[in-house]
């Protein structure tokens, strides 16, 4: 195979859309990709469609049964449960919307670098790569947001770090199995740097096990920030969240059940939704989840 075997693919358009068409014609793939696109539009449209205000108390109203006011009822404070449960997903969506990509990129190319690398710098990096997966992700992200503040600025570079960390072995797994090919050989025969090799004949073959690891890591993350808030070091109320709703109103359960039933099922239908399309994606992409990383 040469180099310019390697690039005689269709359009980066074309692509997408036959991925896009591979999946929807998935059942899990076109169930999983509505829910994911279901919530992410609420997360836009939330704050024009709710009927009250999510801050709004009503000291009348505190653990109100559903009705015709309050569709789910209210809360221990009065506040509407539909109006918090819809707007529960924009902080969440927003925080690991954006540290998912981070995490991809940084790992990944760490991951691309060393396992291109090889030899003792590569054995190295693996074994301080399992020293930190060792250890409980929950104690890892608290010590850095305990001593940081849970403040966005701090909850997105902490996600996108130790989320981070797994890509890089699934980067590395992908590259050994591309760097031994003839056409990363000739690269190297004809002198061409590694930033080179990487950019030109590595990312365009690992890019595929890169996204469907992002995907994964998005649905992981969402649980990881929900749990923080869970644990009230998440988001600050009173912004409402999945998490923090359903720490609030565990102790009224038995009162007002839908007060954390409405969270879990936001919560779980969108890691749901995003399992779905990533495994009808890892499909479509023709990539095996399954296969286990090089040590």
């Amino acid at each position: 195979m040469t180099p310019s075997t390697t690039f005689q693919r269709p359009s980066h358009i074309a692509r997408l859309g036959t991925v896009f068409v591979d999946i929807i014609v998935r059942p899990s793939g076109a169930i999983g990709l509505t829910l994911v696109i279901a919530h992410l539009v609420l997360a836009l449209i939330a704050p024009f469609v709710v009927p009250y205000d999510f801050t709004e108390m009503n000291a009348t109203l505190v653990m109100a049964p559903p009705s015709s006011l309050h569709w789910l009822g209210t809360d221990h404070l009065g506040r509407d449960t539909l109006t918090r449960t819809l707007m529960g997903g924009r902080e969440a969506i927003l925080v690991t919307g954006i540290a998912t990509p981070l995490a991809v990129m940084w790992g990944g190319l760490v991951g691309i670098f060393f396992g291109l690398a090889g030899g003792k710098l590569d054995e190295v990096l693996m074994r301080i790569v399992d020293a930190f997966l060792s250890l409980p992700w929950i104690l890892k992200m608290l010590v850095l947001i305990v001593t940081f503040g849970t403040g966005i600025e701090v909850l997105i570079p902490t996600l996108a770090f130790f989320y981070g960390i797994p890509v890089i072995r699934i980067a590395r797994a992908a590259t050994h199995d591309v760097v031994a090919r003839d056409f990363v050989q000739a690269a190297r025969a004809r002198g061409h740097s590694k930033m080179t090799i990487i950019r030109q004949e590595l990312l365009p073959n690992v890019r595929d096990a890169l996204l469907v690891e992002g995907a994964m890591r998005w649905s992981w993350m969402l649980l990881a920030f929900s749990s923080l808030s869970f644990l009230g070091f998440g988001v600050s109320p009173p912004t409402p969240d999945w998490g923090l709703m359903i720490a609030d109103a565990r102790g009224f359960m038995s009162f007002s059940p839908l007060g954390v039933l409405a969270p879990m099922v936001g919560l779980s239908s969108l890691i749901i939704g995003i399992n779905l399309t990533a495994d009808a994606l890892a499909k479509a992409l023709g990539i095996d989840r399954a296969q286990k990383a090089p040590v």
